[in-house]
């Protein structure tokens, strides 16, 4: 029997056209949206595009990654059509052209550490709408699920900046995987989770729409994280705040102690017997369950 984009019924593919429709349209940040049946990583596709100086808004979606990158280099890899693997390209660093800030100023670079977590933010609201998931926020950029009780991770987040204006986003979710599909014990997908549906084109339609209103509302504030309201919503999801946790930092050692705040700058804070020390980059580790 040919294989073909129709073999697996079960994961249709994408309806590149219809999807287009959806977004693609007058005063959204979407200039463009892509669909591949297969690639290596997203990221590095749409950072290629971004160099070649595709406009803020461009959307590459592929029904399967063969070398979909996580942080720390980390590889990323599921069956064909059982997830959302996509990357967004954003320009923070020029006057916005679309969307609901068009004409908003530059945002000044110290605040582009945002992106992930507000792509986080809003996957996670969206699929909170969409999929009827409650859905928390691992610091920097993990996206959890309950399944059976345990705290699993379903989807993840790799900003990358390209250029001196530009920072592609990548985001990866496990949508219809079997417990035998997981790459590790930890991992989950929102059918595991129980999600009301588990169909990926009103999904990937409600995330992009989230993430729309998200970024306007930032860039219309200058990127500030309390004005636009994205730091106190990022705090009242983020699973991580209130947990003793143990992070691997960058540069080797670790720092363990309780995470506390996330400051205005998206670092994690953490109290350990040192005092407070905020945390720009690194592993960090659950060490208790949430409200233990």
């Amino acid at each position: 029997m040919t294989s073909s984009r129709w073999s697996d019924l079960e994961r249709p593919p994408l309806n590149a056209r219809a999807l287009r429709k959806a977004v693609v349209v007058p005063g959204a940040v979407w200039t463009s949206l892509d669909v591949v049946e297969s690639t290596g990583s997203t990221n590095s596709d749409l950072a290629a595009r971004a160099a070649d100086g595709a406009p803020e808004g461009a959307v590459l979606v592929a029904e399967e990654q063969t070398a979909g990158r996580g942080r720390l280099d980390r590889r990323w890899s599921a069956p064909a059509r059982s997830g959302l693997f996509f990357s967004i390209l954003l320009r923070p660093g020029e006057r916005a052209a679309s969307g609901t800030a068009a004409g908003a100023p530059p945002v000044p670079r110290h605040r582009w550490g945002w992106l992930p977590l507000l792509a986080g933010v809003a996957t996670a609201t969206a699929l909170s709408r969409s999929a009827g998931v409650d859905t928390s926020l691992k610091w920097p950029n993990d996206l959890l699920v309950t399944v059976a009780g345990e705290e699993r991770k379903a989807g993840g987040i790799l900003a990358e900046r390209s250029g001196a204006s530009a920072v592609v986003v990548g985001i990866g979710l496990n949508v219809t995987l079997k417990e035998a599909e997981l790459p590790v014990p930890t991992a989950a997908s929102l059918a595991l989770a129980g999600a009301m549906g588990t169909d990926r084109d009103p999904l990937l339609r409600a995330v992009l729409r989230s993430v729309d209103e998200w970024y306007g509302a930032w860039r219309a504030a200058g990127g500030d994280p309390a004005a636009s309201r994205l730091q106190q919503t990022y705090a009242a999801g983020c699973a991580t705040l209130g947990r003793q946790v143990r992070a691997e930092l960058p540069g080797g050692g670790t720092l363990s102690g309780t995470a506390v705040a996330v400051d205005g700058d998206g670092r994690l804070v953490i109290a350990g017997p040192d005092g407070e020390q905020a945390l720009a980059a690194g592993d960090v580790v659950h060490l208790r369950p949430s409200g233990g």
